[in-house]
């Protein structure tokens, strides 16, 4: 059987390189970037130095235009949402089936395809218009949402902070159809979500026509479909559901699909993009996968949302480690984006070193919780030393790590992964427990909710009033029995950037809670997490222009 192994992202270029020339078949699955880091903070995400996917300038814009198609679905959902409220607000419920339902040249009325999936949800199995009863027909044509229930928003995939907020339908012609309402990044969309988590093309027909928009003011939940757009949206994503092909600098495969941010959304790589590389790389081979950020947010939701929906299991997982990080986490100065760091983080300071190394001892603590090795690799620095980086080695066997690794793939490519790719191997190869879950799918939302905030070593939770109301809410509508999606910083164990190393003993507070139906996953949103990041004093973009002699674009990083 291949060995399947979730692992983080800048190791993936040149450890596949090493296992495919070592020893064995090898695909790497990774996300593709927004635009919103590569233009904002962050930069691109094809890797760095000698360990990067290339062309990396087409890996890190627009590629095959895959998130574009997901901002056109998406805004397309949001407008059939607001038009249909407008068109509601303005008709009769005859006059509203007859628009629905309009005759044909011989003056006779159909139903078009789309429309008999409500017609089932309704409990009608009627199939000429004329056979609706006045109550069948109002039922059928009155979506009766209620605006203030919206939760789709519109997408864009550059970080703007000025659309947090903003009010639609202030033109003359929507006769006051005012509503307030957001933007969030393209890649939180829940159709992005879908996308990474969908099987196939039927599978994500589906899950794009079950997507709830919001309620009625009955309190039922409006799904896609309901509004009769569940086709149009799978038309506009049918090529976006095909993985783009590849390689590293090393000539190895990679597979680029999909781009769930893992703060905001649940942060992996698709499953059609693993399946395809199994199927490629067949017995011993190996599928390097990507689970973006740490054990609370990426390995948390590669194993309890994905897992359960691919149905595979991982044989190792790779924790990606740096002195630098370890050295933030044990009471080290601030870094900021854009400034030069602190002399700490440069020269050697080994009792930082040592006082981060609580924070990696969790993600390793949590990782095996869930029945799989972990192999640490320690990303050097030119800056970092013997003794710092032989303090990470140690702590992370300490903490029961299956291996742990100093790695130089940065700078030396492939033949800088050589011992990572040995323990990896190695690791699958004693891969001998079966997956366990954080916790089981038919307990409820807030237990649930509990248990993931527990493994952040939190000591309780709190919910805002609006959250109470939408877990609620969700319940009535029988969507307990969906695994949880929780959007937090990266930056801490905690809901609070600020708290480093493994804090506990904290109440971790719940401001709201969104349903992606859909998608598959119950959405909480903690502490003041943003679903549109925003742009800084000095964004990527000064960095990058085009050589307009040779096309060429400079300045990615």
């Amino acid at each position: 059987m291949s060995a399947f192994a979730s692992y983080i992202c800048c190791l993936f270029f040149s450890l596949s390189s090493f296992l495919s020339t070592w020893c064995s078949k090898v695909v790497t699955c990774v996300r593709q970037p927004s635009q919103g880091p590569t233009f904002g903070i962050k930069g691109g995400a094809a890797g760095g130095g000698y360990s990067q996917v290339i062309p990396m300038d087409e890996f890190n814009l627009h590629l095959t235009g895959d998130i574009h198609a997901i901002t056109a679905a998406n805004n397309l959902l949001a407008a059939a949402i607001d038009t249909r409220i407008f068109h509601e607000s303005t008709q009769s419920d005859k006059a509203l089936f007859n628009r629905l339902c309009p005759p044909n040249k011989e003056g006779k009325r159909k139903f078009c395809d789309i429309m008999f999936r409500r017609l089932k949800k309704l409990g009608i199995d009627k199939t000429a218009p004329e056979d609706l009863t006045p109550e069948e027909s109002s039922k059928f044509a009155r979506l009766d949402i209620d605006p203030a229930s919206v939760t789709w928003r519109r997408v864009m995939d550059v970080n703007d902070r000025f659309l947090r907020k903003i009010t639609i339908g202030q033109g003359p012609e929507e006769k006051g159809m005012v509503r307030e309402t957001a933007f969030d990044i393209s890649v939180a969309s829940e159709i992005m979500a879908v996308l990474a988590l969908t099987t196939s093309l039927a599978d994500m027909r589906e899950r794009l026509g079950k997507m709830v928009v919001g309620n009625s003011k009955a309190g039922d939940p409006v799904t896609a479909d309901d509004l009769g757009v569940g086709g149009a949206l799978t038309v506009l994503m049918k090529d976006a559901i095909n993985p783009t092909l590849m390689q590293t600098l090393e000539g190895t495969p990679v597979l680029v699909h999909a781009g769930p941010f893992a703060n905001i959304a649940h942060g992996n790589s698709s499953i059609v993009a693993d399946k395809i590389a199994l199927k490629l790389v067949g017995p011993g081979g190996f599928v390097v996968t990507e689970a973006g950020f740490g054990s609370d947010i990426g390995t948390e939701k590669f194993m309890n949302i994905k897992c359960r929906y691919s149905g595979l299991k991982p044989q190792c997982a790779v924790i990606v480690a740096t002195v630098r990080a370890l050295k933030m986490h044990g009471g080290g100065p601030q870094v900021t984006a854009g400034r030069p760091l602190d002399k700490a983080y440069v020269t050697e300071n080994l009792g930082l070193v040592e006082a981060g190394c609580v924070n990696l001892a969790r993600h390793i603590s949590n990782t095996k919780a869930y029945g799989v090795n972990v192999v640490v690799a320690v990303n050097a620095f030119s800056t970092d030393t013997e003794a710092e980086l032989n303090a990470v080695k140690n702590a992370a066997l300490a903490a029961g790590a299956f291996d742990s690794v100093i790695c130089t793939h940065h700078a030396h490519g492939g033949k800088g992964a050589v011992d990572l790719g040995i323990a990896v191997q190695k690791a699958c190869e004693n891969a001998t427990q079966s997956l366990k879950f954080l916790y089981p799918l038919d307990i409820g939302i807030k237990d649930k909710i509990e248990a993931i905030a527990k493994s952040y070593g939190a000591d309780g939770v709190e919910y805002s009033e609006e959250a109470e109301k939408q877990i609620e809410m969700y319940t009535k509508q029988g969507f307990t029995n969906l695994p949880i999606c929780m959007a937090k910083t990266q930056y801490s164990f905690s809901h609070d950037a600020g708290k480093k190393g493994a804090p506990s003993g904290f109440i971790l507070p719940i401001r709201d809670v969104r349903a992606s139906i859909g998608a598959g996953f119950i959405y909480p949103l903690v502490g003041t997490m943003s679903t549109m990041p925003g742009l800084p004093t000095r964004p990527c973009f000064y960095e990058i222009d085009i050589d307009t002699s040779t096309g060429k674009v400079i300045g990615l990083s």
